[in-house]
């Protein structure tokens, strides 16, 4: 069953992969790239102020710091623990893929940190925000959506190593923003 799954994952990836065209090549690089998802957080950080205030916007980022470093830490004990080959890295998925990206990365992709640590952070400030700023919600899941999505379309992730780390990371996102409200409230924010 384990197989099949596996081999259904394979096919899956090089459909979704294949879809690529040089045209958008640039643009999913641009996703995938975590530094260019500052403006987003700056405006979360801006509301985060404005919403919580100093106190608040501390705890806040104590809390996201200690999110990304736990949906970081545990995705790299997954890649290592379950050893799974990224698909550029597995020579039967190799030769018919499109690897969009100048190299290929880490040997092992179970799960992707990069889906994990953009769900992590929609979540959390959407359990924040949620009520209080509109359609903030909307955007930050269609942006953890094509952060991940771009983790396949470059050739680095098979679809389960993007959706586990999506589980994963909003699984977190969800514990640390209530981890959150609960030290606003011990503190009176």
């Amino acid at each position: 069953m384990i197989e099949q799954l596996l081999q259904y994952d394979k096919e899956l990836f090089l459909f979704l992969n294949g879809l690529g065209t040089e045209t958008w090549d640039g643009f999913w690089m641009f996703i995938t790239t975590t530094r260019n998802s500052a403006p987003l957080y700056l405006l979360l950080l801006y509301l985060s102020y404005r919403t919580f205030g100093w106190k608040g916007t501390g705890i806040i980022l104590v809390s996201i710091a200690l999110l990304i470093t736990c949906t970081d830490q545990l995705s790299n004990f997954f890649k290592y623990g379950i050893g799974r080959l990224r698909p550029c890295h597995e020579p039967e998925v190799s030769s018919a893929m499109r690897l969009v990206k100048s190299y290929c990365g880490g040997q092992f992709g179970y799960f992707s940190a990069h889906a994990a640590n953009s769900f992590g952070p929609a979540i959390f400030f959407t359990v924040l925000f949620g009520k209080k700023v509109k359609y903030i919600s909307w955007v930050l899941l269609l942006w953890a959506c094509i952060v991940a999505y771009s983790r396949i379309y470059i050739g680095v992730h098979y679809p389960l190593d993007v959706l586990t780390g999506a589980l994963i990371g909003s699984l977190f996102g969800w514990l640390w923003a209530k981890l959150a409200i609960f030290a606003f409230q011990k503190i009176g924010v």
